[in-house]
């Protein structure tokens, strides 16, 4: 008799750790048939609208490496990943008619083109007698355990944390599911592709990196340890989060996060045993703030859907004045916009696939507050490049600062030079990713044209040709 057979379809739920489909399809199904395809589009395709790489090698890197590390974890449970590259909802489906599963268990996504491949994976089940069954391994709460339907979701945010964090509980961790058999249908495990595969020259971690990311579920729970337990950096979370420099100035749980590597419960888990046993405080509230906050992009994502994406956002507000200019967008990008904290910060970017939160705010707010660019241009740019890119969080983000999302404040221009100054106020930052500004004193690294020709030639560098003039007049943030 034909064995009830189950592919659990891994997308952005890379570990067994609180994984409820694997767990799910591991009770329902005699065999579980664990597959992971490289969607071909992600990796060589591009964005939408402006022509970025789609996923650029920060983040395919990393993947890469949360693909061999869950492959390595299902063989320790006695199982193995069927690899593929390729469109997952062609990939799925052949492999699903060929060797007569009856389930596809996966987590479900809510963005227009996560839907789309799996609605379409879901059409060609049907055509044949199988059936999709959904998860949300993402979130931290369960959405039937919210107090209103999802599209009733609250605009604001502390509307939304008013109305969950004290009534609503997060659910304990699912466990590791038992060891489980082996796959004995007739399917090549596949080799795990190389950067140089899916069309990327392989490249050295840049020693200045604040941390050298490595993908996996491994990874992340060693982060997990070395954060709550070994390095005591918990406590200094709500006083160092906008810090620049270091592993230790914020939690860096995001890119395992983004590829589910590291579940939201099992963070939130973790700091309730770190409350118990060491006490809570202002730091360890912070971090489950920013878990709620993950949450609420996500349902933003889904009760507005497309509008997270349009020029005029949730509110559909129009404004003119934000143009498509791609080289003042170039400069911005090269971190040649003359304007120092900004530039630092773009570097940073460019050259690690990562920037700390407050630095995605501030150049964020200048692209489009100040340099009048659209900001869908600057979204689009930090999808592609962002080691840590989650669709929500990273798109009702750039809403908010463009002053267009559903929780947003018009006109979000911020001091650059004043927050430069208190953020950085010795320079260390921006000296680590501009060295031509290296021997700049602190009190002019962030304001370089406010010297003279003379205290130019003092310091051996020349405004204009070693460094470029500043496309937004610094008088303007003297005050």
């Amino acid at each position: 008799m034909q064995k009830r057979r189950a592919i659990v379809w891994f997308r952005q739920d890379l570990r067994v750790h609180d994984n409820e489909a694997l767990s799910d399809a591991q009770k329902q199904a005699q065999e579980v048939i664990p597959i992971y395809v490289f969607d071909e589009r992600l990796f060589r395709g591009k964005t939408r609208w402006y022509g970025f790489r789609k996923t650029e090698r920060y983040r395919a890197k990393f993947i890469i490496e949360s693909v061999a590390d869950l492959r390595q974890s299902l063989r320790q449970l006695g199982s193995d990943l069927i690899v593929r590259v390729g469109k997952p909802e062609e990939v799925i489906f052949e492999l699903a008619r060929q060797i007569k599963t009856n389930w596809v268990f996966c987590n479900r996504e809510r963005t227009e083109e996560e839907i789309q491949v799996q609605d379409a994976l879901e059409k060609n089940l049907w055509s044949i007698g199988q059936e999709m069954r959904y998860y949300r391994g993402k979130l931290l709460y369960y959405t039937a355990d919210l107090p209103f339907p999802i599209n009733h979701t609250p605009d604001t945010f502390s509307q939304f944390r008013k109305e969950v964090e004290r009534y609503v509980p997060v659910r304990d961790p699912l466990p590791v599911p038992d060891p489980f058999g082996p796959v004995t249908a007739a399917i090549h495990p596949g080799d795990i592709p190389t950067l140089e595969d899916l069309g990327y020259a392989d490249f050295e971690p840049d020693p200045r990196a604040a941390i050298d990311f490595t993908g996996g579920e491994s990874a992340a729970l060693e982060r997990l340890d070395y954060y709550f337990w070994q390095s005591g950096a918990v406590n200094q979370y709500k006083e160092s989060r906008d810090h620049l420099l270091g592993e230790d100035y914020s939690t860096k749980f995001s890119p395992w996060l983004a590829q589910g590597c590291l579940s939201p419960k099992m963070v939130y888990h973790e700091l309730e045993r770190y409350e118990a046993e060491r006490g809570a405080a202002g730091s360890t509230y912070e971090i489950f703030y920013q878990l709620m906050l993950r949450d609420f992009y996500r349902f933003m994502a889904k009760k507005h859907e497309n509008k997270i994406f349009l020029k005029g956002g949730v509110e559909g507000e129009r404004h003119p004045e934000w143009r498509n200019d791609r080289k003042l967008l170039q400069r911005w990008k090269e971190g040649r916009t003359g304007v120092p904290f900004i530039d630092a910060n773009m570097r940073e970017i460019k050259n690690t696939g990562y920037m700390s939160n407050r630095g995605r705010q501030l150049t964020a707010g200048f692209l489009v507050h100040d340099l009048g660019v659209n900001w869908q241009m600057g979204a689009e740019y930090f999808e592609s490049l962002l080691i840590d890119y989650d669709v929500a969080s990273n798109w009702c983000n750039w809403q908010e600062m463009a002053g267009v999302g559903p929780d947003s404040r018009d006109g979000r221009s911020i001091n650059v030079l004043a927050q430069a100054q208190r953020l950085d106020p010795d320079g260390a930052f921006v000296k680590t990713w501009i060295p031509e500004l290296a021997d700049l004193p602190s009190d002019k690294i962030h304001d370089p044209h406010s010297m003279s020709f003379q205290e130019q030639e003092e310091h051996h560098i020349r405004i204009g040709d070693d460094y470029p003039k500043a496309v937004v007049g610094p008088e303007k943030w003297r005050r």
